[in-house]
């Protein structure tokens, strides 16, 4: 038995034998029964007892063995000498802290129906292990747990947010223009994307929104993209003769076309292409985070996001490369992925920071407004009975498969607590 499922036990006081009784006969009253402790160090703070007539504040720690104690090194580590009592399934030894004094210790026992439905759920094969059981869940605790999972996804999006905006002094306009750029790239492109964001400020950008064709004069060139190629076409010449006036007029350095990725990629989703759509989307709006602020609805989103590559790009998806003609719009899952990933979190996080909960609202709005995502992962939800109506709930569902099932975390997980609680009849 892992002793994880000995933490499960004692943080819900799940107990077979009560009162439990220490091995020198007094009995454990739990007043509280502490704070898991995830981390290094006992495993539950601040817990309350009364053992015996005595009232205790301290820590408990959780052994299969009592043994386990000194095989851990913890009768000469201070951080456990506050440990008020060492809770077992096997008391076998006697054990003490650092300055010598016995640590009480407590047999629990746990009925058996929960330790088999435990094991019977950690040592599924399915794809993740609760997908043949999840029929026995209420669908409404389901749900209402898959958006505490989503707000737990959205504050990991947010921290990186923070952790940049801590960096800039809060500047929030360039960190937003550079976390648009880098979700241009859709996964392969994310990191060039956002080097070339951060080599070139939108505060240049801006100089020129009156010209959509300088505007991806500074793109391409600073991507690295406009080489010295000898037999070019015409417009390739002109985005680079502008872009070595530019450069000069700005004293910029290309970042180095080499790090763009192309191979075994759809022509839609090439750089060269999707460049010209972040250039559209620049020249389009003059300023970019003011722009998201100043929208409410989805169809909002969606008209500022309706975009197309320029018309170069129609009959092209490389330079001097032509190809059947195709315009090159920005499609529904580009727009979804970058509602998902950008617009929401910092919706959200400007709301919390600026106190204006209607942001914060909005957020959350437009991801119960927008349809969910279609993938591998949401469609083997489908299939084992959980189907995500929404953007919030394909969050949630692709948050819990990643981070709760894959490492088998399933008692953390509330839908893992009600199976494994679940009685049999």
């Amino acid at each position: 038995m892992k002793e994880e499922f000995l933490h499960f036990i004692w943080q819900h006081q799940l107990f077979e034998n009560r009162p439990l009784v220490t091995s020198e006969g007094e009995t454990v009253e739990i007043i509280q029964p502490g704070r898991h402790n995830l981390h290094a160090g006992p495993d539950f703070f601040d817990a309350r007892l009364r053992i015996g007539d005595t009232l205790w504040a301290g820590n408990v720690e959780i052994h299969q063995r009592a043994s386990d104690w000194n095989k851990h090194g913890h009768q000469n580590n201070a951080a456990y000498r506050n440990t008020i009592l060492h809770v077992v399934a096997e008391n076998d030894e006697r054990v003490r802290n650092d300055i010598g004094a016995i640590v009480p210790a407590a047999i629990v026992r746990w009925p058996e129906w929960i330790e088999k439905n435990y094991e019977s759920l950690v040592r599924s094969r399915n794809w993740v292990n609760c997908a043949s059981q999840l029929y026995q869940i209420d669908p409404f605790r389901i749900r209402f747990f898959l958006n505490s999972i989503m707000i737990e996804r959205l504050e990991m999006k947010i921290e990186a947010i923070e952790q940049r905006l801590a960096e800039s002094k809060e500047e929030w306009n360039e960190i937003f223009y550079q976390f648009l750029s880098r979700s241009f790239g859709f996964r392969e492109n994310n990191e060039p994307f956002e080097r070339l964001a951060r080599s070139l400020p939108q505060s240049i950008l801006a100089k020129h929104h009156d010209s959509v064709f300088q505007i991806e004069a500074l793109l391409y060139g600073q991507a690295g993209l406009l080489g010295n190629e000898l037999f070019a076409d015409e417009y390739y010449l002109q985005l680079r003769d502008e872009y070595h006036f530019l450069a000069q007029k700005y004293n910029l350095k290309p970042v180095g076309g080499e790090q763009w990725k192309f191979m075994r990629m759809h022509p839609v989703n090439f750089p060269t292409v999707r460049l010209s759509q972040f250039a559209a989307l620049v020249y389009r709006s003059q300023g970019l985070f003011s722009a998201i602020l100043d929208k409410k609805t989805i169809d909002e989103f969606r008209i500022l996001f309706d975009i197309k590559a320029s018309e170069y790009w129609d009959t092209h998806y490389s330079f001097n490369k032509p190809s059947p003609r195709r315009p090159k719009a920005f499609g529904e899952e580009a727009f979804r992925l970058i509602m998902i990933n950008v617009v929401v979190p910092f919706l959200f996080l400007y709301g919390n920071y600026r106190n204006k909960n209607y942001l914060k609202d909005r957020a959350l709005e437009l991801l119960e407004k927008l349809p969910a995502e279609n993938n591998r992962i949401i469609r083997r939800w489908k299939e084992s009975g959980l189907t995500a109506s929404n953007a919030l709930e394909s969050q949630a569902l692709l948050h819990l498969q990643h981070f709760y099932c894959e490492p088998v975390r399933c008692l953390e997980c509330t839908i893992g607590h009600r199976l494994i609680l679940h009685r049999p009849t």
